[in-house]
Order: structure tokens, then C-alpha cells, then sequence
């Protein structure tokens, strides 16, 4: 494809220079060491580094040009294309190079703040029972027509984005879900992306060493719905129980689904899904979701408030997205867990032992009242706070756990560059509100082994923080770290399982 169609609508602050515009380009790239001769590299500052650094070494690996948001660097003798928002100007591109497959792909976000990932796993399992070819784009991994890759961001770059979806397509896929974060949203790497189907979780504190404030944080999420270069989606699914999901603004062209337990939806136009006579149990829910007047029984192996939530969202979106009632009931009675949410480490123990994402208060309070309506003996709750992140919700996390919990232990989670002693004062300023024993230990392999040592028959250790995780990151860098593996290995060493599984004690 020809590069001055590649750049099109790109917002080129100057011209192409003559007969520029008529080179051949093989492929797009953000990182030097991708590209082929051919290529077209986009430089931009990044989280770490700024790619501006490795023009010369995009040049040298055969690239034609180099484009920007900043003027050409004295002394950079290669093709400098100048526009008006690099990150943009990818997503443009990408989007025309791999010829628009977001406009025959049908494409669903989900943001929020707690609930993106169990949720767009739970709409990627819809449809795929009802025998469609998939992408499913999130945390923990991306999935693509049946092939899993490693995620590098919750949402990716734009170029890897239109790829994926360009990739999917040639497969025979024809639906893709992806987490949308506020990160992603506010840099632009789903900008000019057609979405068909937008959904809102919830909004809790989260972020703000980012965004600084809610405001601004709600901003960022409010771009999947009005996004600033895409017409848009043609159908919202948000929260009604959520006091920032109903302060939304959804354009008049958009058909509004609300979900919810307790709120009636703002408008009264739109479609709502709402969730009644909920059981639960220590294996699993029913409940019904009742829409119009009409009621469909769901039953699941999922537990706990939260995971209504979830449920909800994923059944708006499936209807959005023409499935039937009979295909998303049997989807969810087949489900059985997401990698990381409340997911149970079992090994023979007389306890409840389940690791969880949950690195926010709100997370925190939705998982042990999860825990909690399993009515169990008591409640212990292992808990972190990561390092270089925002420090005003360390306080707030430790008040969830002292308030809601029988036992604590205060750990490390992601120090990252901070003095894990620090980050857990932090933490105990909040925690140290409530009379509820605790014990501190900076070791999270040693705070896990507290954990177990301090749980009897009928109890529930929580294990918060990391979820899927199988790394921690320490000021020198990350090291190999899993909860689940972890906690398997203090179980057996405490005598409670065999390597084929077995319980050793009774």
C-alpha cells in the first residue's frame, strides 16, 4: 500500500514530500527491532522510552520514513513525517493499512474499573458455544481463533489491535471482545476503532497516580461511548446500579441496556436486565434475570454479588449481539472460572483457600463479601499494596480488609522501586482503624504461610492481590512468583496434599 494513502487521515502537520507519498510500504511498527525494509516506524514517547531514540535504527533496518508528533531532530538525514498526535496517527494508519476489519468484525468493549476481565471472558465463552470464531482480548491473555498469545497490556497498541482483528477475519472470526482501560482509552490506542457494542462495569478509585482525579479517571472511560474519531457504538450495556455508570453520556443513536440489582435504569427507554431471587452456595448461584416481564433461570459456578454483575453485563451484551437465551444459559451453566478471580488452590486443606485479582478497596470489599455470603467460620485476608502507584488508596485498601476480615496479614505485593516496608505502613494507617488481628511480613511467601498456619475447618483464606499473576516485581525487576503455586507448595509442606493431588490429613 502506498504510503500517502497509509497516512490519509493521520493529521500530517505539513505536506508529503514530493513523491514520498508513492513509496510501496510493507508493513507499520512502534518498536525498531520489528521492522523489515519497507516499513513504515512511528516514533512516540512511551510509558519508559521514547521511541524519537530509535529512528536511526528504524532507518538502518530498512525503514522509508520516520513519523511523529515532534519537528525532525538536527542532523536526522532519513524521511521525517511530522503529525499532530503520533499515537492517533497509528491507529489511522493501522486501520487503513489492515483495510478497516473493525467494520466487518463486530467489536466489543467493556470498561470499568473491577469486573472487565471476568466479564469479557464471560461474553467470549457466549459466543463461542454458540459455535462462533473469536478473538478475546483482555488481562490475563489474548485469544485469537483459538490460538493464546501473551498480553502485554490489558488493551494493546492500536497497531497490534487492527492486526489481531485483521488476523481474525482471515480465520473465518466474526466477534471480538476486548477490556478497554482507562490507560487505553486516554493515549489513544483504540482511537478511530468501531465499536458495536460498549459496556460499563463500575467506576471505584483507582489509577489516579494517573489520572489524579475521578473526574478525569471517568473522563477516560467515557470515550468508549463518545469517541473522538469513530461513530458511536450502536449499543451501550451499563451498570444502573453504578452512581458514575448512570452519569454516562450515551449519544441519542446509541440503543441504551442498563443492568443492575437495586436501581431503576435513568431512562426508562432503554432495555433492563435485572437479577432476582439470587441463590447462593459454596459450589455456585441461580438466579433469574427478569427483562419486560420475561425471566430466564441462570445457574452458575461462579459465586459471590459481583459476579451478578458480571453475569448481567455479559447477557446484555450477548443480547446485543443476537445471541438467545437458550445458548447464554447453557454458556454459563458450563462456565466454571476465570484465571485469578476467586479461584479456588485446593489440596486437601479443611479450608477454603481462593486467589484473587482484587488490588483496589472496592475490589477488596467485593471479594471478602463474597467470601462472607458463603457464611464461613472466619475470614483471612492476605493483602498488598503494589509500589509506584497511587498512594492514597493503601489506607483505603487496609480499612477494607481490617473491617471486613477475622484475621490480616499485611504483605508485599509489586514493591516495584519502593521500600515494601513503606508501602505497608501505608497500608496500616487504615488497617490499624479496626481491632482485627493482624500480623505484617514483607515476604509474601513466608505472609502466605501465616495464612495457612492461622486457618482451621470452615475458615477462607483470601489470597488478594496478583490473581493470575506469575511474577512479582521487585526493585532489581520481576522475579517468578504465583499465589496458586505458592500456596500449593505450603499446603503440601504443611502435609495436606501429594503429588498426584491427594489429601495426606484428614
Amino acid at each position: 500500500m502506498k504510503l500517502a494513502a497509509i497516512l490519509e487521515s493521520s493529521g500530517l502537520v505539513r505536506p508529503l514530500p514530493a513523491g514520498l507519498g508513492e513509496q510501496e510500504v510493507s508493513g507499520l511498527g512502534y518498536d525498531s527491532r520489528s521492522i523489515q525494509r519497507g516499513g513504515l516506524f512511528f516514533a512516540f514517547a512511551g510509558a519508559k522510552v521514547d521511541g524519537a531514540r530509535f529512528a536511526g535504527a528504524a532507518l538502518e533496518r530498512g525503514a522509508v520514513a520516520v513519523v511523529s508528533d515532534r519537528p525532525r531532530p538536527e542532523g536526522f538525514a532519513g524521511e521525517w513525517i511530522e503529525v499532530a498526535h503520533g499515537r492517533r496517527a497509528l491507529a489511522q494508519a493501522a486501520r487503513t493499512f489492515y483495510q478497516q476489519p473493525d467494520e466487518r468484525i463486530r467489536v466489543t468493549g467493556v470498561t470499568g474499573t473491577n469486573g472487565k476481565t471476568t466479564s469479557t471472558t464471560l461474553v467470549d465463552a457466549m459466543l463461542r458455544h454458540a459455535g462462533l470464531t473469536t478473538a478475546l482480548i483482555g488481562t490475563i491473555e489474548y485469544q485469537l481463533a483459538g490460538r493464546v498469545l501473551p498480553a502485554v497490556n490489558t488493551t494493546p497498541e492500536s497497531l497490534d489491535l487492527f492486526q489481531m482483528l485483521h488476523d481474525l477475519e482471515v480465520a473465518g472470526g466474526t466477534h471480538a471482545t476486548l477490556e478497554a482501560s482507562s490507560h487505553a482509552l486516554h493515549l489513544g490506542r483504540i482511537y478511530g476503532m468501531r465499536f458495536h457494542t460498549g459496556a460499563f462495569t463500575n467506576l471505584t478509585r483507582d489509577h489516579l497516580d494517573y489520572h489524579h482525579t475521578m473526574d478525569e479517571y471517568f473522563a477516560a472511560k467515557q470515550l468508549l461511548f463518545r469517541p473522538q474519531s469513530a461513530p458511536p457504538p450502536r449499543f451501550a450495556v451499563v451498570n444502573a446500579d453504578d452512581a458514575w455508570g448512570r452519569r454516562l453520556d450515551l449519544p441519542a443513536e446509541t440503543e441504551a441496556m442498563w443492568y443492575g440489582l437495586d436501581q431503576a435504569p435513568p431512562d426508562p427507554r432503554g432495555r433492563y436486565f435485572q437479577g432476582r431471587r439470587i441463590e447462593s452456595s459454596f459450589t455456585g448461584m441461580r438466579f433469574e434475570i427478569e427483562e419486560g416481564g420475561r425471566r430466564e433461570a441462570v445457574e452458575t459456578a461462579l459465586v459471590g454479588r459481583i459476579n451478578v454483575y458480571n453475569i448481567l453485563l455479559a447477557w446484555g451484551v450477548g443480547v446485543s449481539l443476537g445471541l438467545s437465551a437458550g445458548e447464554m444459559q447453557e454458556a454459563l451453566r458450563r462456565f466454571k472460572s476465570v484465571p485469578g478471580r476467586f479461584e479456588r488452590v485446593e489440596e486437601g486443606q479443611p479450608f477454603l483457600l481462593v486467589v484473587d485479582y482484587a488490588h483496589t478497596d472496592d475490589a477488596l470489599r467485593n471479594v471478602i463479601g463474597v467470601a462472607r455470603d458463603m457464611k464461613p467460620r472466619r475470614v483471612i485476608t492476605l493483602f498488598g499494596c503494589g509500589g509506584d502507584r497511587d498512594r492514597t488508596k493503601r489506607p483505603l485498601m487496609g480499612m477494607a480488609a481490617g473491617e471486613l476480615s477475622d484475621f490480616v496479614v499485611l504483605t508485599s505485593d509489586n514493591p516495584r522501586s519502593e521500600d515494601p516496608a513503606a508501602i505497608m505502613n501505608d497500608a496500616m494507617v487504615g488497617l490499624g482503624r479496626f481491632d482485627t488481628r493482624f500480623v505484617a511480613e514483607p515476604d509474601r511467601e513466608k505472609a502466605i504461610r501465616r495464612a495457612m498456619e492461622e486457618a482451621g475447618p470452615g475458615d477462607i483464606v483470601i489470597l488478594a492481590g496478583k490473581g493470575h499473576e506469575t511474577y512479582q516485581v521487585l526493585k532489581d525487576g520481576p522475579i517468578p512468583f504465583d499465589d496458586r503455586e505458592v500456596a500449593r507448595r505450603v499446603l503440601r509442606a504443611m502435609g495436606y496434599g501429594k503429588p498426584d493431588g491427594s489429601s495426606a490429613r484428614a
